[in-house]
């Protein structure tokens, strides 16, 4: 340590003299510099010699408080102030706050001749963030170093630019930058191009328009600038490889230049040209080769060369060689090719030397999925590194098995994961692990018991550290089940055995996450064991709830699992012993929970309708918005209350307060959760733009972790690599090596045995034998005859645990509606889901599909179609109401409009004659409209209704229809003032004449005047024919109703983004169906009236307005199965709105 300390103060005299006048032997300069050197040398000589923390400390406040009388000083020089910068930089990289300084070190950059600017720059650079409100005032000093003829105040004003730089202020210095690549010097071209990246990570939207400067800046005759925008387009052709392959043989002759040497010596490493280089122009030819034979063949020939060239024994090369296996594996394949790879494959796995085997493990990996037989020519090595010293090598051998299992070497795969997972103590490979082995457990479990034993393991080994998902899925798989019913209960009751086993041991100390399994699994099903008393499971439970080691979220697991069980009990004196003993509690939840438990029981048939048996996998429609409350709310306000403020206006708000530079040890600098919206002010949408290149096999360790299990939104699928439906049937099996039998390959055979090796004959011993035996378990199923199932690629064999899609069964809405919204804010986590049911109608009317109102518990929730018929078919909506067996007559019967019924005696009557069918006018055929659904009748008329959606409003088109032998004068027709609602024209219409047996109609144009969700368009009916009658409906209208899709240029929503104040963010979990960001975007598109903008990679922008001129946009992004919405609109409540359409219209998908 102290001769790197010695190096580092000998060359201190040079940063702070460089260059300076007066700075020879005898000059002006000299005491001053050797005075600045001493100070720095002896601070950091001062430090070394420490012996403690505190002492540190002590010493470093010492420095900061004289640095900072220092730099306050109004005597100080620049020469001096260039001193302090150089240790307040010192004591940052230590972890002490010098925030007084920053300022300062603004002022030297703009101030100081070009050493101490350049130290000023060094300083800022390494100060703030991008974010930080103080760079602002470096931009006027950027644009000016930018516009000076001095190159190297020109090279400094693009570094920082490169380094940090405020995204809002992008537009002032892009046109300076771009004419910089026009730039007589090579070093100022090179410069520009990667602050244009750091540009294009930042905000891409902002440099789309010089594409065709980065081709100039790929064929810059200088290497530099040219290796500098393989960055660039390494990242666009991620996010888009289609757009960029004519560039192909541009990137092919690169690579061939660069291997052949034409590059000069500079950019050589260890005698290898330009290797990092080379590294970049193989992921993009991988990129660009992928599925593609035709460009795919423009490469064998120069991926042919790479891998002959790169035979130098150094680390270099390795690293090459690695890039040109996987681009090699990538590429539409060639056989020849495929083998030199496997070949060089075989040399990383047999080598000695640790980093050369765990690249070879690690590249077997990768092509495991293309060519599954290579596995078989190094299972004995692969054996041998189960039990390798190096845990790295033993993580991704099992890595590797993990991507080999199937349905016949599960068993002992999953016990090899389980042993190391007993072994490790490292919490990484515990999380990682444990969602491997959850996920293979589902997906191939040969009964049962195996399934049940080994989660139980998995959560038992696991700990508190296993990922939530992991627990949830499998509450899940339990409550909805599979194909098979009789399995259902099966499965459910080897559960409740197990765990009722489990309990039985009174010392055992389980993890929390095993207890909350085991209490959700006992509270829903121990009523199929018919041989076990409930008093008994009772006990257990209150005894779990007095252990100390129980945390207060587990206890209220265990409290709703009592609950639960206490229901399908006449009485229990265990139930009544723990009311009595927990209502004193000094635990505050506690007393809550026994609280609602004893109310409970004093109302059984309450309490049954409360807690059904098996109905958590009902659905429940949620009011995201919380519309419901919108009259509290604004009596709040009139009240001069404080309005609500989003979370991400807190957030910034919470930034903006807070001191500017907070550096955390070993912390990340950046917020890993991208809905945490910590970026202040309004940008462009595409301040999201995070790369998202998480590895995912199973659990995806990079989700936010929650302290609450939940049944709902949980991923079905396990992970982007893994055995998801769109990764199927892609990857051909042709032109794969010839398979190799298990067994018949020993350790240390690569390719072509020696002949001296393939006629001795070897005597194998017990350890050798058990290592076959091993083998031939482990590495079953994959010859080329079986049916190899790879994560990622085609499994011909049926899943264990296949999930089924339940459709709720039929059951009366009145019956819950009473206590379902008096009760579920009461129970807390009593209450797990909320049964959505089904309503019968009498008579000839169609069967409705019915769930409680977002408005009125009495409003039928809005299903009418925004097509027409014909339209219906293609969008595939037909499909889905066949498979909920509702015909197409009864397509439109679960629409927003209340039917009053009439008598049965009038049904009766009207049923006997021949219905008047009401048919839209021809120039409204063509248009997107509803179909004609009746909205009430009596013996003389009856009144239909059909939403027409024109361009500019809601056409609603009344039909009267006469159903009398004589005529009928004077027929008023009026709709009642709705808050939400207003109709255009007049609210009433006369009908003069309505012949007999005829159908006469009018057509009233409605706009949304207040925004909600839904909302009831009331009106009666008035006529006279003996006597007076008078008829009542009401219609009831959604936000959908009146919104309306919105073209515009890219370029002006970006413009109409940043006017925009009011705006809200929520994350979704995307569905299977949707495993892709366009068929997120389409079925936006097609459910919601949104019209797509441009999609650019994983991101997407759409736009819409409301009648008859909000607008509102969105803005979304795919990130780990995840889509992230932005809304933005200048009205408050439209952009809660859509977002609750938005999470419907996607859980409907």
């Amino acid at each position: 340590m102290s001769d790197v300390v010695e190096r580092t103060l000998s060359v201190l005299p040079g940063l702070l003299g460089q260059h300076e006048p007066g700075a020879g032997p005898g000059g002006a300069g000299g005491p001053a510099r050797a005075s600045a050197t001493s100070r720095l040398g002896s601070l950091i000589r001062s430090i070394t010699a420490l012996t403690s923390k505190h002492e540190e400390e002590k010493l470093i406040q010492q420095e900061l408080t004289s640095l900072k009388a220092t730099v306050s000083a109004p005597t100080t020089t620049l020469r001096l102030m260039k001193e302090c910068m150089v240790r307040l930089i010192y004591c940052e990289m230590l972890g002490y706050e010098s925030s007084f300084g920053y300022i300062h070190a603004i002022k030297l950059a703009q101030q100081g001749n070009l050493l101490e600017k350049r130290v000023g720059y060094l300083a800022v650079s390494l100060f703030l963030h991008e974010n930080h409100e103080l760079l602002l005032l470096l931009v006027n000093t950027v644009v000016k170093d930018l516009q000076s003829t001095n190159l190297v105040e020109v090279c400094m004003a693009l570094t920082i630019v490169s380094q940090i730089f405020p995204r809002e202020m992008i537009p002032a210095v892009l046109p300076l930058i771009e004419d910089k690549l026009q730039h007589s010097k090579e070093i100022i071209r090179r410069k520009a191009v990667q602050a244009l990246y750091k540009f294009y990570l930042i905000a891409p939207n902002q440099v789309q328009h010089i594409h065709d400067k980065f081709r100039k800046a790929l064929c810059d005759r200088d290497a530099g600038v040219m290796a500098a925008s393989l960055h660039i387009y390494l990242q666009m052709i991620k996010e888009n490889s289609s757009g960029y392959k004519d560039l192909t043989g541009s990137f092919v002759t690169i690579l061939k230049q660069v291997v052949g040497g034409k590059l000069p010596i500079d950019f050589n490493y260890h005698s290898v040209p330009a290797p990092w280089l080379q590294i970049q122009l193989l992921r993009i030819l991988g990129l660009l080769g992928k599925n593609d034979p035709r460009t795919s063949e423009l490469m064998y020939d120069v991926l042919d060369e790479s891998l002959r060239r790169a035979e130098i024994n150094h680390n270099i090369t390795y690293a090459i060689l690695f890039e040109c296996v996987q681009t090699i594996y990538t590429i539409h394949p060639k056989s020849e090719l495929l083998e030199k790879a496997a070949k060089c494959i075989g040399k990383f796995v047999l080598s000695p030397k640790i980093n050369l085997k765990y690249l070879g493990l690690k590249a077997l990996t990768y092509v495991i999925q293309q060519d599954p037989n290579l596995a078989l020519q190094h299972q004995m090595t692969i054996i041998e590194c189960l039990d390798h010293p190096d845990p790295i090598i033993k993580r991704e051998t099992l890595e590797l098995l993990y991507r080999i299992t199937n349905g016949q070497n599960v068993v002992v795969i999953v016990q090899k994961m389980l042993d190391y997972l007993k072994e490790s103590k490292e919490e990484y490979a515990i999380i990682n692990l444990v969602g491997k082995i959850a996920e293979l457990a589902e997906k191939y479990a040969p009964d049962d018991e195996w399934f049940i034993q080994t989660m139980n393991a998995v959560f038992s080994v696991g700990g508190d550290v296993v990922h939530p998902d992991i627990p949830n899925n499998f509450l899940r798989l339990l409550a909805e089940g599979f194909d098979d019913g009789k399995g259902d209960d099966q499965l459910r009751i080897y559960a409740v055995q197990s765990y009722l086993a489990l309990l039985e041991e009174e010392d055992a100390l389980y993890p929390q996450k095993l207890l909350q399994v085991m209490s959700w699994v006992l509270g829903e099903y121990s009523s199929l064991i018919t041989d076990v008393d409930p008093e008994v499971i009772l006990t257990k439970l209150h005894s779990l709830l007095k252990k100390t080691c129980v945390t207060s979220e587990t206890k209220a697991w265990i409290m709703a699992a009592v609950t639960k069980i206490a229901s399908r009990t006449s009485c229990s004196k265990t139930v009544d012993k723990l009311i009595q003993e927990f209502s004193n509690s000094l635990e505050t939840y506690m007393r809550q929970y026994v609280f609602e438990l004893k109310h409970l029981c004093e109302n059984k048939v309450l309490m049954k309708k409360f807690l059904p048996f098996d109905a958590s996998c009902n659905d429940m429609v949620v009011d995201a918005s919380l519309s419901f409350l919108d009259g509290f709310v604004a009596e709040g306000l009139g009240r001069g209350a404080a309005p609500y403020k989003p979370h991400h206006q807190r957030q910034e708000e919470k930034l903006s307060q807070e001191k500017a530079l907070n550096f955390e040890p070993y912390g990340l600098s950046f917020a890993s959760s991208v809905s945490s919206s910590g970026i202040t002010g309004r940008q462009s949408p595409t301040v999201l733009s995070f790369g998202s290149d998480t590895s995912g096999n199973s659990a995806e360790t990079g989700h936010k972790e929650t302290n609450t299990l939940k049944l709902e939104g949980v991923r079905k699928l396990w992970g982007k690599e893994g055995y998801l439906p769109k990764k199927e049937n892609k990857v051909g099996k042709e032109n794969e090596p010839q398979t190799v039998a298990c067994g018949s390959l020993l350790a240390g055979q690569v390719g072509d045995p020696p002949a001296l090796r393939s006629e001795q004959v070897a005597i194998l011993s017990e350890e050798d034998k058990e290592k076959q035996q091993l083998a031939s378990t482990l590495f079953i199923g994959l010859g080329s005859n079986a049916g190899v199932s790879l994560m990622g690629k085609a499994d011909t064999s049926t899943q264990k645990f296949k999930r089924k899609s339940k459709i709720n069964e039929t059951q009366n809405i009145e019956e819950a509606s009473d206590f379902q919204n008096a009760a579920a804010s009461d129970f807390g986590p009593l209450l797990d889901t909320v049964p959505i049911n089904m309503e019968d109608c009498e008579g000839n009317l169609h069967t409705r599909l019915r769930k409680a109102s977002l408005c009125s518990s009495d409003i039928v929730e809005d299903n009418l179609a925004f097509e027409t018929p014909q339209a219906l078919k293609k969008s595939g909506l037909d499909q889905r109401l066949s498979d909920s067996r509702l015909s197409q007559s009864s397509l439109f019967a679960d629409s927003n409009i209340e039917i009053f019924q009439p008598p049965p005696s009038a049904q009766c009557e009207s049923a006997s004659k021949t219905p008047l069918v009401p048919s839209l006018p021809e120039e409204l055929k063509e248009l997107t409209h509803s179909e004609v659904v009746e909205l009430c009748q009596n013996d003389a008329l009856a009144l239909y209704l059909c939403k027409v959606w024109t361009d500019d409003s809601l056409l609603l088109t009344v039909f009267v229809s006469n159903k009398t032998i004589s005529a009928l004068s004077a027929v008023n027709l009026v709709f009642e003032e709705a808050e939400h609602f207003q109709i255009l024209e007049s609210p009433s219409y006369q009908f003069p004449v309505i012949e007999a047996r005829s159908v006469e109609h009018c057509q009233k144009c409605v706009w949304m005047d207040k925004i909600c969700t839904q909302g009831v368009l009331s009106g009666s009916l008035n006529f006279q024919s003996e006597m007076e009658t008078h008829l009542e409906f009401s219609v009831t209208l959604s936000l959908l109703d009146f919104i309306r899709p919105m073209e515009m240029t890219t370029e002006d929503f970006g413009n109409l983004w940043l006017s925009l104040s009011n705006d809200v963010k929520q994350n979704i979990k995307m569905s299977s169906s949707q495993d892709s960001l366009s068929a997120a975007l389409n079925t936006l598109q097609q459910k919601l009236k949104l019209h797509i903008v441009d999609i650019i990679g994983n991101e997407g922008i759409l736009a819409c307005q409301l009648l008859p001129s909000v607008p509102c946009l969105l803005h979304c992004r795919t990130h780990s199965g995840m889509l992230a919405l932005w809304f933005r609109s200048p009205c408050s409540a439209l952009p809660d709105g859509l977002l609750y359409q938005c999470q419907k219209v996607m859980e409907e998908s």
